[in-house]
């Protein structure tokens, strides 16, 4: 579902509705409290399908993130995740590495 590197999280999974709330969780779970601005790479390269809720599942990540002191940056997103997030006009609160 999510694989943790060194300074990464890797999502394996399709992010869609029917997957969100367990990641959610999984991904809140990985961000550590008191990281003092340590940074952590997002990498979608592997999701081969997105859906909206997507998008909610990855800002309220950022949110947590933000909260415990981790900065998140997303690498590789998929095509349908940027269409989608302009679509909605949320592109500028997607941090993009």
């Amino acid at each position: 579902m999510i694989e943790q590197g060194d300074a990464s999280l890797r999502v394996t999974v399709p992010m869609v509705i029917a997957n969100a709330r367990t990641l959610l969780e999984v991904g809140r779970s990985f961000l550590p409290a008191g990281a003092q601005h340590e940074l952590t790479l997002l990498d979608l390269s592997a999701v081969r399908e997105i859906d909206s809720s997507a998008l909610s599942v990855i800002l309220a990540w950022l949110r947590t993130a933000g909260e415990r002191g981790v900065v998140l940056r997303i690498v590789s997103p998929p095509a349908s995740l940027i269409s989608l997030a302009t679509l909605y006009g949320l592109c500028e609160l997607l941090p993009i590495a």
